[in-house]
């Protein structure tokens, strides 16, 4: 149970990243935002990173590509697409999308370290699905045939793809690695493919920050709640529990959207929300504790 917690606290700090990344969308850009998110990551690792670097390089040369796959997909890729996306995408759209998640963790875990999942957690995922979708369109199916994508739709895409395979080759982090010593290590190697990118794409930075309490909390909260946090929790529960069963949970990212915005924004609480939520917390809950059924190959 204790890894089930996990999931549901990094899913909501990621919901709220996502709120606060659209809030300064027009303050700074996708890349700056994306790189010094990590940084300061780094900053606040670096007593343990530099305490335990002997050990840290020993784990690393054990297995390379696992880390550099990791921290290339994980860290700087994924965040970079949804900064580029939410930049110029509705809530609607963007949730949407990044409820796609599990069905991409799905699909490519039978492909790529062929997994198999049972017929009631297979339900269970649509169900879970039906209700992200059930959502965001309001109770009102005839919304769908409204929607518009474009391009930063892509960005989304591409964001899920990475963070489903991301999700999916964390099966094979070694036992004795520490969730801690792990993030450390695929940070700081994110962090070092955000900077290079940036130098080779010719990216300026402006550095509004410095003198901008918005920007400055905003690097607060996304660094140590959605990073150190989020990432710890996921990376430990995921392990356990499997890149199936953890991807489900995505699927309470528009749930804690609403429910963030009826507390802070002061948004009504309508019908559809409570046929939403149920559908998902139905879903969630075949999708993971029942096992009886024989598996879909």
């Amino acid at each position: 149970m204790r890894y089930y917690i996990y999931l549901v606290l990094a899913v909501l700090f990621w919901s709220g990243n996502v709120v606060v990344g659209r809030y300064v969308s027009t303050d700074i850009s996708p890349m700056e935002l994306s790189f010094f998110r990590w940084f300061f990551v780094v900053l606040i690792l670096s007593p343990y990173t530099i305490k335990n670097r002997k050990r840290l390089i020993s784990i690393f040369k054990q297995n390379p590509l696992l880390y550099l796959l990791c921290g290339t997909l994980g860290i700087s890729a994924y965040n970079t697409f949804i900064y580029l996306g939410v930049e110029h995408l509705t809530a609607t759209n963007t949730l949407l999308i990044n409820s796609s998640i599990p069905i991409f963790i799905i699909i490519l875990s039978s492909i790529l370290i062929n997994t198999k999942i049972t017929k009631l957690q297979g339900f269970g995922i649509f169900l879970s699905t039906i209700g992200v979708i059930y959502l965001l369109l309001k109770g009102e199916y005839e919304a769908l045939m409204k929607l518009e994508f474009t391009r930063y739709d892509l960005w989304i895409i591409l964001a899920c793809i990475t963070w489903a395979i991301y999700s999916i080759y964390l099966k094979f982090k070694p036992k004795d690695i520490k969730p801690l010593e792990f993030l450390s290590i695929i940070t700081f190697i994110g962090v070092v493919i955000l900077f290079l990118v940036c130098v080779i794409f010719g990216f300026k930075f402006e550095y509004g920050f410095l003198h901008d309490d918005k920007l400055l909390f905003t690097l607060m909260y996304v660094s140590i709640f959605p990073s150190v946090l989020s990432f710890y929790f996921w990376n430990s529960a995921t392990y356990e529990v499997g890149a199936t069963k953890a991807g489900q949970f995505i699927h309470l990212m528009p749930v804690f959207g609403f429910i963030l915005a009826y507390i802070f924004l002061n948004e009504s609480l309508h019908p559809y929300h409570i046929v939403g939520i149920a559908f998902i917390a139905t879903g969630i809950y075949l999708s993971i504790f029942f096992k009886r059924v024989p598996v879909v190959k």
